[in-house]
């Protein structure tokens, strides 16, 4: 059999907003303003103001004001009116700047630190966050938001001083189609071997490691699961028909016959909170599943900029990513799980997007000491 066949576009994750594309299947529920939540009464702290706790860190009493300038990944997108909310009360205006996928972002920041690209930086994740910490691209902030306590739960291992602040986590796993699946009279598969069985053949997209932060997370899980055998079993998934896609976009809405582009492959690399997003209007439950046994739990963070030209503005708005206000807005707008324990998630997502038991694992230190090993391997495996 042929090697994979390997088509570009950029990476990126399902937000709402790419979500959209999927002809308007959103489920209203999913807007989390519609969802059950705390209390007006009992809710915490809500949009950061000039001059109090919280809003420029260590240093409260600095002034705000002037621009700050956010550098993020692709599939950043916060619902409308939430950045001019935080405009409004600080006096500090955001402009966003998105050089591409995770990956391409580190990238970006280590070839700029010397002059950089903005600010703050929000979604370094813990596959890239130990080269963020090791080119010394961030500066130490601990943050004063209405989540703090429940993001230290996230905290890189290494990160002493608390340079990286956990926003949202997910678990990046295969998911099915379970309408194609039930068509061709065939029971999806379940783990990761099951992918290298001729029942399966010609059926698994997913995007390239080298260039997609999902991709790279996929990765990591089948490290994880199969240690050094690691590139025997991907070499078994090439000669099953693998296909491989740039990005996580092009896998999902063309290749995937789940993704609303007809395509003609039913198992692709998506999260474990893709599925809600594929309940039909007027439908009761999604056509689409993830496979739990198959996931590697990705966080995202934010962090403070080295060289910022405005490093009050930038704490203050690493504030508020963690405040109650944007937090309860994650799931609905970028699909992603909160770090805040306050927030009531939908019960869609108790149902159909729930996370993995026993998320595979690479330690922090294993994937600093051999990343440009393994992705080197994994396209000489992969691509040829």
């Amino acid at each position: 059999m042929t090697g994979p066949t390997v088509r570009g576009t950029r990476a990126s994750r399902p937000t709402r907003r790419t979500a959209a594309l999927l002809g308007g299947l959103l489920v209203p529920a999913l807007v989390l303003a519609g969802c059950a939540i705390a209390d007006e009464s009992t809710r915490p702290g809500s949009t950061p103001t000039a001059g109090t706790t919280g809003t420029a860190g260590a240093d409260p009493s600095a002034e705000l004001g002037g621009t700050v300038t956010l550098v993020t990944h692709d599939s950043f997108a916060l619902s409308d009116g939430l950045l001019e909310k935080f405009t409004d009360a600080t006096g500090v205006e955001v402009q966003v700047v998105q050089p591409g996928d995770a990956g391409a972002l580190v990238n970006q920041l280590v070839l700029t630190k010397d002059a950089p690209l903005g600010d703050l930086v929000y979604g370094i994740d813990n596959a890239f966050a130990s080269r963020a910490l090791t080119e010394g691209v961030l500066e130490p902030y601990r943050s004063q938001g209405d989540a703090a306590d429940d993001a230290i739960g996230f905290a890189v291992e290494g990160d002493d001083a608390g340079a990286l602040t956990a926003v949202d986590f997910g678990d990046v796993c295969l998911n099915v189609d379970e309408q194609w699946f039930a068509k061709h009279d065939l029971q999806p598969p379940t783990t990761l071997d099951d992918l290298t069985k001729p029942a399966y053949e010609d059926l698994l997209v997913v995007p390239n490691a080298v260039t997609s932060s999902p991709g790279f997370a996929f990765l990591l899980a089948t490290i994880g699961a199969k240690g050094d055998e690691w590139p025997q079993y991907w070499q078994a998934l090439v000669d099953n028909g693998l296909k491989v896609a740039d990005g996580w976009s092009d896998a999902y809405f063309t290749d995937f016959s789940g993704g609303g582009g007809g395509g003609p492959r039913p198992i692709v690399l998506s999260y474990a909170s893709s599925p809600p997003s594929t309940v039909p209007e007027g439908g009761d439950e999604p056509t689409t599943s993830a496979l739990l046994d198959t996931c590697f739990r990705q966080v995202e963070y934010a962090g403070v900029l080295a060289g910022a030209e405005n490093p009050a503005g930038a704490r203050a708005l690493l504030d508020y990513l963690l405040s109650y206000e944007v937090q309860v807005d994650i799931p609905g707008s970028m699909y992603m799980y909160p770090v805040s324990s306050q927030v009531v998630l939908p019960a869609q997502w108790t149902l159909w997007a729930p996370l993995a038991e026993h998320p595979f694992e690479v330690a922090p230190g294993d994937i600093a000491a051999n990343r440009d090993v393994w992705l080197s391997t994994w396209s000489q495996t992969v691509i040829g």
